[in-house]
C-alpha cells in the first residue's frame, strides 16, 4: 500500500514526486509511455525560467528526469487501466498489477483528438501520428500536418529542420501564436495551405500516403511520407471508473485526490504551470499529513 500514488510522469507528475521526496514521502509514480508528456514534442520552450535562449523540449525532459533520479524518484513504467475508490483507498489497476494508495495525484495529461473514423485506412495507419517525437529522427521526408494551432506550427518548425513540411488548415483562420506563424512563414521547408480539408487518405505503389483534399481552387492531392494530426486534445481520464467520478469534488476537498497539470488546465498547457501544480499538490499533501499526524 502506498501513501501517495501519482499517475503520469510529465512535468507535473515529476515535480510532485520530487517535492514529496524532499519531504521524505516516497510515492508510486506511474507512467504508461515515456516520461515528459507533451514536452517531448516541443520545438523550443522559450518561457520556462532559467533558459535565456530557450531550451528544446526533449532536452528539458532529460533535465527533469535526471534531477528526479538524482533525488531518488523512480518511475514505474506501467499503463494504468482503471482507477476505483473504495474508502479509504484508491485501487489502481495497471497492466502489471493492483496498487492500493491512500492519496492519488492525477497528472495523466491529455490525449490527441483523432481523425474521424474511416478517413485513414488500416493499411496507412502506421504512417499517421498525433505526436511528433517519434518522427524527430527522420531526415529528408515529406510530412503533412493537419491543424492551425500552436501545436501544429510548433510541430512543423520541429520537423522542418530536416524535412519538408506541409501545414493543412481546414479553415482560413490561424489559431497559433503570431510568433510561431512568423517563424513558420519564413521557413523554407514549410508550406502553408489555408482552407484545405482532408477528404481521404490512400497509399501509392511506392508506399507513400496520398492525401485527397478540397481547397479554394478545387480538388488537390499531396503525396507525403507521414501524416500528423494536430486536431486538439482532451483530458486523459479514460481509466476512471464512472461510479466515483461524481464524487471527485468531495475527494479533492478532503485532501485525498488531486488533479494537476494539463489534465485540468484546458488550453493553458504550459510547462511552468504544470510544474507549479505539481509542487503545490505535494506541499498540500505534506501539510495535510503533518497537521493530521497521519
Amino acid at each position: 500500500m502506498h501513501e501517495v500514488a501519482i499517475i503520469g510522469a510529465g512535468p507535473a507528475g515529476l515535480s510532485a514526486a520530487l517535492q514529496l521526496h524532499r519531504y521524505g514521502l516516497p510515492c508510486l509514480l506511474l507512467e504508461g509511455e515515456q516520461a515528459g508528456g507533451l514536452l517531448r514534442n516541443a520545438n523550443l520552450v522559450e518561457n520556462y525560467p532559467g533558459f535565456p535562449g530557450g531550451v528544446p523540449g526533449p532536452r528539458l525532459v532529460e533535465l527533469f528526469v535526471r534531477q528526479a533520479e538524482a533525488a531518488g524518484v523512480e518511475v514505474t513504467y506501467e499503463r494504468v487501466c482503471s482507477v476505483a475508490y473504495q474508502s479509504p483507498l484508491f485501487q489502481i489497476q495497471t497492466n502489471a498489477g493492483l496498487h492500493p494508495a491512500r492519496r492519488l495525484v492525477i497528472a495523466s495529461g491529455t490525449r490527441a483528438e483523432q481523425f474521424e473514423p474511416g478517413l485513414v485506412p488500416s493499411a496507412a495507419a502506421a504512417q499517421v501520428f498525433y505526436e511528433v517525437y517519434p518522427l524527430l529522427a527522420e531526415r529528408g521526408r515529406r510530412v503533412a500536418i493537419v491543424g492551425a494551432g500552436d501545436a501544429a506550427f510548433d510541430y512543423a518548425l520541429n520537423l522542418a529542420r530536416h524535412n519538408q513540411v506541409l501545414v493543412l488548415n481546414r479553415g482560413d483562420q490561424l489559431k497559433c501564436l503570431p510568433l510561431l506563424w512568423q517563424r513558420a512563414s519564413q521557413a523554407q521547408n514549410i508550406a502553408y495551405h489555408a482552407s484545405t480539408r482532408l477528404q481521404g487518405v490512400g497509399r501509392t505503389a511506392a508506399g507513400q500516403l496520398l492525401l485527397e483534399c478540397t481547397s479554394p481552387s478545387g480538388e488537390v492531392s499531396f503525396t507525403v511520407d507521414y501524416l500528423v494530426g494536430a486536431l486538439g486534445r482532451r483530458p486523459a481520464l479514460d481509466f476512471l471508473e464512472p461510479g466515483w467520478q461524481e464524487n471527485t469534488a468531495l475527494l479533492q476537498d478532503t485532501g485525498v485526490l488531486y488533479f494537476i497539470g494539463d489534465v485540468k488546465n484546458g488550453i493553458f498547457r504550459q510547462t511552468s504551470i504544470a510544474v507549479g501544480d505539481g509542487i503545490l499538490a505535494a506541499m498540500k499533501i505534506y501539510r495535510y499529513l503533518k497537521e493530521n499526524s497521519v
